[in-house]
């Protein structure tokens, strides 16, 4: 009891990290004045329901484009996964995820894959293993996945410490600019040990990079001695894009972490391809990150129906995306507030930007990404579906189209924005007048 007057004299030293831990267990950081359904970092709208298609518990239907991640598995994915071999593949044992690991390595042209959870975790363990000391360096985009969007892994968990160079808007960047950022052995800096790149590229809307630049940029590396990696999470949407097999993209590079749970729809996973001694050093860094998979041939048994199957159709996705992004310029041209650079629609994944100069009542992308997914009233309007979409500032909306979406829906979103976007308009000659 003599001691607590202590403690209440210095409470503010005994928990300096309170508002740090309230910080870290919030869910998300919210803007001032914007929906609680958006995350700061990301504003991605969506509804309370459980679902990502079909039917919303209000029984209206679900067309979701805010990204390929939300792809259901398929029937034959749902089957295979039902039947599959298992084995403790910690222990080599898993028949499936040998034969998904096989397989993998041989359609991406190199000697070995491992099966992972996460492209994250597929990242982080082919850094760690092409990083051997804590503080090597790896040079990347500046607005690339691994840098934005992967919680700084590489230097929180492996000890790497990152230098960037900055993204032009097709994904690729100034090659001299990274040869100028290459360390040479000097005692005050940190090693360069590798160079990233990520193929398609998130951020440049899904861009596919030309082999034209991957050619050069392995000579680069090349002549320095260091190492190149892919963040290929839709590696396979380049190839359709352009034609070509993975192992033709793949054969610049040392190692590459590829998503199956994207446009290829498996529910859950990525490989890491690369050589069989860096394989070897990925699953050590693997099994420390928590990644040692036990019986993990039932989620692997659905990557090998994405791999035998669902790559083919990828250019379907192409095709939709591309579709829509004509039909919103063609909104353009209707006097609505919107633009899209159709030209730089290359795969599954665009932007479309909604006009700065509108005056209010201002139709900002998060608003219209809300208003989409709204729920509505009236029995007219309960068919309408429950569109998601993500808004990526407030002026940009991202799109991502996959297997669960049809030309039949893309026609149902453009309909949708034209009116939403017709409404906007007509306030504003309202308030204008008004004015």
């Amino acid at each position: 009891p003599a001691f607590l007057p202590f403690l209440h004299r210095h409470r503010d030293l005994m928990l300096p990290c309170r508002s740090d831990v309230r910080r870290f267990f919030r869910p998300a950081v919210i803007r001032q004045g914007s929906s609680p359904h958006i995350s700061h970092h990301r504003r991605i709208y969506h509804s309370s329901a459980a679902g990502s298609h079909g039917r919303h518990p209000s029984n209206r239907r679900v067309i979701d484009l805010r990204s390929d991640t939300v792809t259901e598995p398929t029937e034959r994915m749902r089957t295979a996964m039902a039947s599959a071999q298992v084995g403790d593949d910690v222990y080599g044992e898993d028949p499936t995820v040998n034969e998904l690991e096989s397989e993998a390595a041989s359609l991406c042209g190199k000697e070995a894959a491992m099966f992972v959870p996460s492209g994250t975790m597929g990242n982080l363990s082919s850094l760690m293993s092409h990083c051997h000391e804590r503080g090597a360096e790896v040079i990347l985009g500046d607005r690339s996945h691994i840098h934005l969007y992967e919680q700084g892994g590489i230097a929180h968990l492996a000890g790497i410490h990152s230098r960037t160079v900055r993204n032009r808007p097709d994904g690729t960047f100034d090659l001299s600019e990274v040869d100028a950022k290459i360390r040479c052995d000097d005692v005050h800096e940190p090693v360069t040990r590798v160079v990233c790149i990520e193929n398609t590229h998130n951020e440049a809307g899904g861009r596919v990079l030309p082999t034209g630049f991957l050619h050069s940029l392995r000579e680069l590396t090349t002549a320095h001695r260091i190492l190149l990696h892919m963040d290929g999470a839709r590696l396979f949407n380049a190839a359709a894009h352009l034609g070509v097999e993975p192992s033709e993209l793949l054969s610049y590079v040392d190692s590459a972490s590829i998503c199956l749970s994207k446009g290829l729809a498996a529910p859950v996973g990525s490989v890491v391809v690369g050589s069989s001694a860096f394989i070897l050093r990925a699953r050590r860094a693997r099994k420390v990150l928590g990644g040692g998979w036990r019986q993990a041939g039932i989620v692997a048994a659905a990557g090998l129906v994405s791999l035998r199957e669902m790559r083919h159709r990828l250019t379907q996705d192409h095709h939709n995306a591309r579709l829509l992004a004509q039909g919103l310029s063609r909104l353009h041209g209707e006097g609505l507030s919107v633009s899209v650079d159709v030209d730089s629609v290359e795969t599954n994944i665009f932007f479309f930007r909604l006009d700065p100069s509108t005056t209010p009542p201002r139709m900002t992308a998060p608003k219209l990404a809300e208003a989409l997914a709204a729920p509505v009233g009236g029995d007219a309007e309960d068919e309408r579906p429950i569109i998601r979409v993500s808004a990526w500032d407030e002026q940009r909306i991202r799109i991502v189209t996959h297997y669960q979406i049809s030309e039949d829906d893309v026609r149902t979103v453009l309909s949708a924005v034209r009116r939403l976007l017709s409404q906007a308009a007509a306030q504003r000659v309202v308030v204008s007048e008004a004015g």
